[in-house]
């Protein structure tokens, strides 16, 4: 009998390393979720996240950034995956705008405990990003310039009142100047998850934002049962109000934790 001491207290301490015993130490011993994951949209990278994960941060949260390649949906959902794979816990996974489309895709992953919909898109399994436009009022301030090879960017003489109305000139300047362009075929890709069925979903809708049909944005967060915040802000969201984000990705750790125990 005390051959198997060894083996057991082995096999118990092997239970407690697991990531999912793991996660549920985490969030029962914090009292929240203490992980998120931040993920960008398109014309834009991780940067933009800054002010947003100095906030979160300052509140104890461990905050990584995926960097989206932008060239296909699948390719954005693996790196999101790579991410999530990293975390030692549970995590709230946050997309904005295209971001919000990956989300819905590689949500469903074990590590996440909620989505937040930051001025994001959000299909369902079965549908594609572009879909979601369908029966919506037309965007005349954002405007895309698809080049030969099927990349996109925002018009540079367009791109503040389209997308950074809000900003300093300065601040929408760099943000024109660094765009990243993004494949245009990702909108036609074909969901196969949809993670905001299963998961617990918050939504941040910026009111000034010339990037989405307000009646759009807003039926998409209904749709997908979302906990909405409304904000006057541009569909750089993240960049001016990221107190307002940093507080719904807070909220959004605190009830999920509350829902796992």
């Amino acid at each position: 009998m005390f051959k198997l001491i060894p083996a057991l207290l082995a096999a118990a301490l092997a239970a407690s390393l697991s990531p999912t015993a793991h996660a549920a130490e985490t969030t029962r011993d914090g009292g929240q979720v203490k992980n998120v994951v931040l993920v960008h949209g398109a014309f834009a990278d991780g940067a933009g996240w800054r002010p947003v994960y100095d906030d979160l941060t300052a509140r104890g949260y461990r905050v990584s950034i995926v960097q989206n390649p932008l060239t296909s949906l699948a390719d954005d959902v693996a790196a999101t995956t790579r991410v999530l794979d990293r975390q030692d816990g549970p995590a709230i996974l946050v997309g904005h705008s295209w971001g919000g489309t990956v989300i819905t895709e590689a949500g469903i992953h074990d590590k996440v405990a909620g989505l937040v919909y930051v001025s994001a898109l959000a299909p369902d399994a079965g549908e594609t990003t572009a879909q979601q436009y369908e029966g919506f009022a037309a965007t005349p301030e954002f405007v895309i310039e698809t080049g030969r090879d099927g990349y996109g960017f925002i018009n540079p003489a367009k791109f503040k009142a389209g997308f950074a109305g809000d900003t300093t000139d300065a601040d929408a300047a760099f943000l024109r100047d660094s765009q990243v362009p993004i494949n245009m075929s990702v909108f036609g890709t074909t969901l196969t998850n949809a993670a905001w069925r299963t998961k617990p979903s918050w939504a941040v809708i910026a009111t000034e934002d010339k990037a989405f049909d307000q009646a759009m944005l807003i039926h998409m967060a209904e749709r997908i049962n979302a906990r909405i915040t409304k904000v006057s802000a541009s569909h750089a969201v993240f960049m001016t109000q990221p107190k307002v984000v940093a507080d719904t990705i807070d909220r959004a750790a605190k009830d999920a934790a509350g829902q796992a125990r």
